[in-house]
């Protein structure tokens, strides 16, 4: 049992977020700031000011990537959005396999590479590959068939 026990002490102390850094409060930095500065050789000083400098950067980085982040799902809902747009409207483009194909649009599936249209003759464009969009009644001849 005492190897069991020396096992899951040898384990560590349980994973933290990958955005711990952002998960750090002000306080908990004060405190950091205070122990970093309690515990420097009187005799040799550490420029706190380098390390507030430091501490300031990574925040910012920090705060950089959570933007980038939020942007990238801002742009793929906006996507998704404008996808949806063109449901009922006819469109052409080059579809998965590569052939330009055209078609009613008449659903949108959301994947990790954007939106992609499905067609009524059941093939399938991303977003970015439309190159042409009608609106059906534009297709219909003048006159109304008579």
């Amino acid at each position: 049992m005492s190897a069991i026990g020396s096992l899951s002490s040898l384990s560590g102390p349980a994973p933290r977020s990958p955005n711990a850094f952002s998960d750090l409060t002000s306080e908990e930095f004060v405190r950091i700031m205070f122990t970093e500065l309690s515990n420097q050789d009187p005799l040799k000083p550490n420029d706190s000011a380098a390390l507030l400098e430091q501490m300031s950067s990574l925040r910012s980085i920090q705060s950089n990537i959570e933007l980038s982040d939020k942007l990238s799902a801002m742009v793929a809902h906006n996507q998704l959005a404008a996808a949806g747009g063109l449901i009922g409207k006819y469109v052409s483009g080059i579809s998965l396999g590569n052939t330009r194909v055209e078609g009613a649009v008449v659903s949108v599936s959301r994947t990790d590479n954007g939106p992609i249209l499905n067609l009524n003759n059941g093939y399938r464009v991303r977003f970015e590959n439309v190159d042409e969009m009608i609106d059906p009644a534009l297709l219909e001849p003048e006159g109304g068939g008579a």
